[in-house]
């Protein structure tokens, strides 16, 4: 049996290709949609929860509840995005149009660079793949 490789080049290997996809998506979604990752990021949380709050979103998107204010601001400018009253002083936010158009477009430029590389797996692989990154992740 080979000798399993070391921990650094696995947690490399995991780090190369995280990259790679947030290279690669963030210059198709800007060339073909308008949109920085991030942007696209936080339009598909809104859009599988509605009316989340901008804390949610950071949380959500790994980021800062300050960085999240920047880009919904930035995105409500562009009408992406809506602020809607929420309960008692809450602000939520919720997918304009225009928003739910541009998350659709990004979601296919995702898709497109995710199968040019975990889609060159078989589908036993990418199970298998997938299962095992759920069980790294959980032992933290």
């Amino acid at each position: 049996m080979p000798t399993p490789p070391p921990l650094a080049e696995v947690g490399l290997a995991v780090k190369r290709l995280q990259s790679r996809h947030h290279r690669e998506a963030n210059r198709r979604l800007s060339a073909e949609v308008g949109l920085s990752l991030p942007q696209w990021d936080a339009l598909r949380h809104l859009s599988e929860r509605p009316d989340a709050s901008l804390h949610d979103l950071a949380q959500l998107t790994f980021q800062t509840d300050q960085a999240m204010g920047t880009l919904a601001s930035r995105m409500i400018k562009r009408g992406l995005v809506e602020r809607v009253e929420g309960p008692g002083r809450a602000v939520r936010h919720r997918l304009t149009e225009a928003g739910e158009i541009a998350r659709r477009n990004g979601s296919a430029v995702t898709a497109a660079v995710l199968e040019e590389t975990i889609g060159a797996l078989t589908p036993d692989e990418r199970r298998t793949l997938h299962r095992l990154l759920l069980k790294a992740g959980a032992t933290a």
